[in-house]
């Protein structure tokens, strides 16, 4: 169901045509109810499904194509988002079938990336839309293995914890470290632009504690080989939407907005 992206990496940055990778497979346990019988990314904020926030953000910011990764409830999320014309997008989808983590979801997008970089999103995170148009900005300004977005937060116990050296260079990254422990506030926000080098890190990682692959997992083994790894702050609005509760505060904002 994907198709192969006519575009080779440049060292400058990315081609005219840029593809982004969503990965929306999950669950979405700690929704309850609300994912019964509705994938997360289609619940609504705002007035409009969450992976309709991330899409036309990422439209406005140049991306013309994305590769979609689902999962659980696959086919009401694909045939919601169709080929993606309403949204100005051409959407491909590939399934993941068993819930083996982000890291393994990624690889199912391996032929549809092809040589270009690519940015990607966690199929759940909703930040202000000009933070696609930075993000690919400052990758195209300072070109790197990999590009993170980071947020601020009191403890990123729940996420990543981000350790940043003074010129924003990601020196050490810890998936869901205790609570209390991170040394850092700045929290892994869910959203990058990658180099194909990561399909190979992604491939080669050892399953996590929780028997799951993990994109972090990847992105720290490229530090600890001595990649670029940079991170970009986000600016004004960012939630994960992982609770019924972070659905609702964010409703309010963007409905009011």
């Amino acid at each position: 169901m994907t198709r192969g992206v006519a575009s080779i990496y440049r060292e400058s940055g990315f081609e005219e045509s840029v593809i982004a990778v969503i990965l929306a497979a999950g669950r979405g346990t700690r929704m309850g109810a609300l994912t019964a019988t509705t994938p997360k990314p289609l619940l609504s904020v705002g007035g409009k499904p969450i992976i309709e926030h991330i899409l036309r953000g990422l439209h406005a910011a140049g991306v013309r194509a994305a590769a979609l990764i689902t999962g659980y409830l696959a086919e009401r999320l694909e045939a919601s988002l169709g080929d993606g014309g309403r949204l100005g997008l051409e959407l491909t989808y590939q399934r993941q079938l068993a819930p083996e983590g982000t890291a393994r979801a990624l690889l199912l997008a391996r032929d549809a990336v092809g040589d270009a970089p690519f940015v990607l999103s966690w199929g759940d995170v909703v930040v202000e839309p000009g933070n696609y148009v930075a993000l690919i900005n400052d990758f195209q300004r300072v070109p790197c293995d990999a590009l993170l977005m980071v947020n601020a937060m009191d403890d990123p116990w729940q996420g990543a914890a981000v350790y940043l050296d003074d010129t924003g260079r990601v020196v050490r990254l810890i998936e869901k470290p205790p609570r209390g422990t991170s040394q850092t506030a700045w929290n892994n926000a869910g959203i990058f632009v990658f180099t194909p080098l990561i399909f190979k890190y992604a491939a080669n990682l050892a399953a996590s504690t929780r028997g799951e692959y993990e994109l972090p997992q990847a992105v720290h083994a490229m530090i600890a080989d001595g990649r670029t790894v940079r991170a970009l702050p986000v600016q004004g609005f960012w939630s994960d939407l992982g609770t019924p509760a972070d659905l609702a505060a964010a409703d309010r904002l963007l409905g009011a907005s």
